[in-house]
């Protein structure tokens, strides 16, 4: 008999159906080995030595496995193909005492088919001890930021707050990105249009278009040059009586090529932006396809594609859609992230011919939202792969210059000419028919339009925006943007607005800045970065895992041991206040606590009164007890509401912002929901205001 083990149930289950009988195959359930929980487990006088421990909930799994390899003839681990994977295979080898008694095969796949499988077990090998090392190395260098810096912050800022090597730097970000926005200043300009008609004639029937106002005496307009309306005013003035001739038309081919399949941080991205699905739920999603056959790895930043996907794309393209619809060439594309590992594949169908609408994934569970989520998330990484080895989309594009005395104006016009890969996987584009037109043609003024708008701060990060910016820093690898994402919310360092967007919590500026201000280097992108190719290096053999532990700690710990004396507790988190404490009459402060700032009377600990601080007054007035006022507050859960202040003897609550306004149907408040409608607050009224 051959044992398999794998580390998912799934994953076994799957497999088992493309096997025979002299195949048996386990699931580990995950990681069998880590470092313990309640001690900081790495001897950093010995080498960073680790000490590794069982979890409890591993060792009857470990057992059964334990019997499971006794009886057989060979035992093949087949965990995930990455640095994840290898390290679980590493730890069953050490558990299981493999390459002892018994000898062990290890084997990868990038996809769970029948093929796959059966090419695998033809090609075993040894476990990769480069990429475990990169994986130790960089579980030793988080543990080594979470057990040594987090108790930094429990002395010197609150309790159960915790530091993080990516998870801090993701942070910086969206604390940065905030003090831009609050320190932005709009700027006032104005854009002038012009609406145009052709002048009936025996060829043709008056045509409308428009045109922005671009040049001035031959010089192109800035964005920012008309900068009031009195600018704008004295144009239109100079245009008054102006004759809108057509100088130049220019017309040409564009063709627009497909974007490539998927890697991790792309699905993320694209399932955040089309699906709002958090990027840790994107993950969970792929990995039920992944284990269930469906589609390949997860886990990649590789644009790579294999013949035999690329072939099986081509003959499904050409009998469904027709020749034209094929590129003409295998589309192949190249990654641009660092350190990427070309020989794994990008996310893409296990069996291309397998179309959403045949396995029906969404139809089979219809009550259940994950089944759902599955199906939409396929059908994404379906047309995404589809449409990659598909042919360009072709536009006609127009652009036409009119004069008008010194003036210049600019109209463009798009027709879709050929859907190619759009028929897929459709992308937004403007299509603007322009009418016929001639060169030297005189056009009748309909209108001129001066329009008013003002510059925009930059907008805060998206699960999208914030993936993608982490990527491009090289901060972190694919695996790690989803816990990364989660961590920083759970940690309450950043929370969603209304509109769904990261914006740091008080809590998340206090520890950001205390980072930046005393350990620079945690946070700073550029070495963070350093260290995820000092892990490359590692995964390639050409570190060693004790040389890039030795660098960081060492000054890391010096600093740390000065720091404790340096920052004191009560110059962060302490702040007077005009209130009196109701239960022993001593002046309240405001405190710091893990979930932001709180009253708390100055006695304590002799007495330990608390209350919380009512934050974000709206200025609305409760429409129940006609008393308070309506302010934001939070469940014990952190999710956010909105109360009546005299809570409890008033229990008015929502969970959307109210506007302020009332319902002119019903006189009830009227609130903001996350979809960006207003409608009103009462759920037996229908009002709803149209965009």
């Amino acid at each position: 008999m051959r044992l398999i083990i794998v580390e998912s149930p799934t994953k076994s289950k799957t497999i088992s159906s493309y096997l025979g009988p002299e195949f048996k195959v386990l699931s580990s359930y995950g990681h069998v080995r880590d470092l313990p929980k309640g001690e900081f487990g790495i001897d950093t006088e010995n080498n960073f030595e680790p000490k590794y421990v069982i979890p409890p909930k591993a060792r009857k799994t470990i057992k059964l496995l334990k019997e499971a390899v006794a009886k057989a003839d060979t035992t093949i681990l087949a965990t995930d193909e990455d640095r994840e994977g290898e390290a679980i295979s590493w730890h069953l080898s050490q558990v299981l005492n493999l390459n002892g008694k018994k000898s062990y095969q290890r084997i990868v796949f990038h996809e769970i088919t029948k093929s796959a499988i059966k090419e695998a077990l033809k090609n075993p090998r040894k476990i990769d001890m480069n990429m475990v090392d990169a994986q130790q190395a960089r579980r030793f260098l988080d543990r080594i930021v979470g057990y040594k810096l987090s108790p930094f912050l429990w002395k010197k800022v609150a309790r159960k707050l915790s530091a993080g090597r990516v998870q801090s730097v993701a942070v910086r970000l969206v604390v940065e990105r905030e003090r831009e926005i609050q320190k932005f200043i709009p700027e006032e300009y104005w854009t002038i249009i012009a609406q145009l008609e052709t002048i009936a004639n025996s060829k043709n029937q008056p045509g409308k278009l428009e045109a922005l106002l671009v040049k001035k005496d031959g010089k192109a307009i800035s964005k920012l040059e008309i900068k009031n309306e009195k600018e704008a005013e004295n144009i239109l003035a100079d245009l008054t009586g102006a004759e809108y001739k057509i100088i130049n038309i220019e017309k040409k081919e564009v063709k627009k090529n497909p974007l490539p399949p998927f890697t991790t941080s792309t699905l993320q991205q694209e399932a955040w932006k089309r699906f709002k699905f958090p990027a840790r739920f994107t993950m969970q999603i792929a990995q039920r396809l992944y284990e269930n056959g469906l589609t390949t790895y997860h886990r990649t930043d590789s644009l790579n594609l294999s013949d035999l996907s690329l072939s099986a794309a081509k003959k499904f393209i050409i009998k469904d859609y027709g020749k034209e619809y094929w590129a003409g060439i295998f589309r192949k594309y190249k990654t641009k992230s660092k350190g990427a590992q070309e020989a794994h594949e990008a996310i893409r169908p296990a069996y291309p011919e397998k179309t959403p609408d045949s396995l029906k994934l969404g139809e089979k569970d219809k009550s259940s939202s994950s089944a759902f989520a599955a199906a939409r998330l396929y059908d994404l990484i379906w047309r995404r792969f589809i449409a990659s080895q598909m042919s360009q989309a072709v536009f006609d594009a127009t652009g036409v210059d009119i004069a008008a005395k010194n003036y210049a104006f600019r109209a463009n016009g798009q027709t879709l000419r050929f859907d190619g890969f759009l028929k897929i996987y459709p992308i937004k584009f403007e299509e603007n028919a322009l009418p016929s037109l001639e060169k030297n043609e005189t056009l009748e003024l309909v209108k001129l339009s001066p329009l008013q708008h003002f510059t925009q701060p930059p907008p805060r990060f998206t699960e999208a925006s914030l993936i993608k910016i982490l990527e491009e820093n090289g901060i972190g690898r694919p695996s790690t943007y989803a816990p990364t994402l989660s961590t920083i919310q759970d940690r309450n360092y950043i929370e969603k607005d209304e509109q769904r967007r990261f914006k740091p919590t008080e809590i998340g500026f206090t520890v950001n800045d205390l980072l930046v201000s005393h350990f620079p280097q945690i946070v700073d992108i550029n070495f963070t970065a350093a260290m995820e190719e000092d892990l490359d290096e590692i995964a390639e053999g050409r570190e060693k895992t004790v040389d890039v532990l030795r660098k960081f700690y060492v000054p890391f710990e010096e600093n740390l041991k000065k720091k404790y004396e340096e920052v004191v507790k009560k110059e962060i988190i302490a702040k007077p206040t005009d209130k009196t404490c109701p239960k022993c009459g001593a002046p309240l402060v405001i405190k710091f606590g893990r979930f932001g700032e709180f009253y708390a009377c100055s006695k304590f600990p002799t007495c330990r009164y608390t209350e919380a601080l009512e934050k974000n007054n709206l200025g609305i007035k409760c429409p129940k007890c006609k008393e308070g006022e309506i302010v934001e507050k939070r469940t014990k859960k952190r999710k956010i509401f909105y109360g009546c202040s005299n809570w409890p003897k008033c229990d008015f609550a929502l969970w959307d912002k109210p506007t302020g306004e009332l319902c002119p149907k019903c006189q009830s408040l009227l609130i903001k929901t996350k979809r960006d409608e207003t409608k009103c607050s009462n759920k037996e009224c229908n009002f709803k205001v149209e965009k």
